[in-house]
């Protein structure tokens, strides 16, 4: 049950420890830019992510009649979490940087129409950097036929996740990326201006990259978090989709703590469209509050 497949009804359901079945829903494309103090960082839309409310994924210490409640408290259906599966484009001088790729053409994603969008072809990619190797994530990398979607483009992931992915990973998807592969350790300068910054818990070598210095800069979270209502409102859950529930609560409680000390803009890509926002303290928990200031 943890092959990396790219079918959209089975893909969370073996990519992910948990029984879930997810049913992943075509949405049109759309794109969204800003800037990163020197660079333009472009948000873009693949798909949705329907999730039941059968206690597997969210919540599952608690159970989904609470979960339930945390919904219906703020609006949102009670049978199931929506969670957006987006990517993020980084133009800086000389590069064009794609961090992570969604679920890919055969789940029927518009990542590669989002990015038409946004006057990128796919063959200006110059590198691609994933935070971690699930199939949302990573499913992009190829198109419906297997070929490598980006062709000139470089792929950076964390030596670890690496390791994990072909030790876990569809063996088709691995074997057309290695050839295009350069690994990087937790706390490195992928690139100039962004740098992998470790998150334990959801996968062996996920990461979060932080995009940008000083007062001008934007993290892209990966999954950290992964519903705008139930990570932040309830963190202490677990969460069936991180390999090791105790850790990935760990590292959430920890981080949203210092994202809202700190105000720093974040890129959420399973957020509601475009993701970007801040995370801000409520009562107990936390809240998200979109940030599009600045935005074209």
């Amino acid at each position: 049950m943890n092959r990396f497949v790219l079918m959209p009804l089975a893909m969370m359901a073996t990519v992910f420890s948990s029984p879930a079945v997810s049913a992943p829903a075509q949405i049109g494309p759309a794109a969204t830019s800003l800037r990163v103090g020197n660079s333009t960082v472009i948000a873009l839309r693949d798909m949705l992510n329907i999730v039941p409310n059968d206690g597997s994924v969210f919540g599952k210490d608690v159970g989904s009649k609470q979960v339930a409640a945390a919904l219906s408290e703020a609006g949102a259906p009670t049978d199931r979490i929506t969670l957006g599966v987006d990517a993020l484009f980084v133009r800086q001088s000389g590069r064009n940087v794609l961090i992570d790729t969604g679920l890919g053409p055969k789940a029927g994603g518009a990542l590669m129409a989002s990015l038409a969008k946004a006057g990128v072809k796919p063959d200006a990619i110059s590198d691609i950097l994933i935070t971690h190797s699930h199939g949302d994530h990573v499913g992009g990398l190829v198109t419906a036929t297997g070929a490598r979607a980006f062709p000139k483009a470089a792929i950076h992931m964390s030596a670890a996740e690496w390791v994990w992915m072909q030790q876990k990973g569809d063996p088709a998807l691995v074997a057309a990326i290695s050839a295009r592969m350069k690994t990087f350790q937790i706390g490195a300068t992928v690139l100039p201006g962004i740098v992998a910054v470790g998150i334990a818990g959801h996968t062996p070598g996920h990461v979060a990259f932080q995009i940008g210095t000083g007062g001008s800069r934007l993290l892209d979270i990966g999954d950290l978090a992964h519903s705008a209502i139930l990570s932040l409102g309830h963190p202490a859950w677990i969460i069936g989709y991180d390999t090791d529930g105790l850790a990935g609560r760990k590292s959430r409680e920890a981080w949203l703590a210092r994202l809202a000390a700190s105000g720093e803009r974040v890129f959420a890509p399973h957020f509601p469209f475009p993701g970007i926002g801040r995370i801000k303290r409520q009562g107990g928990a936390y809240a998200w509050q979109p940030d599009v200031r600045g935005i074209d």
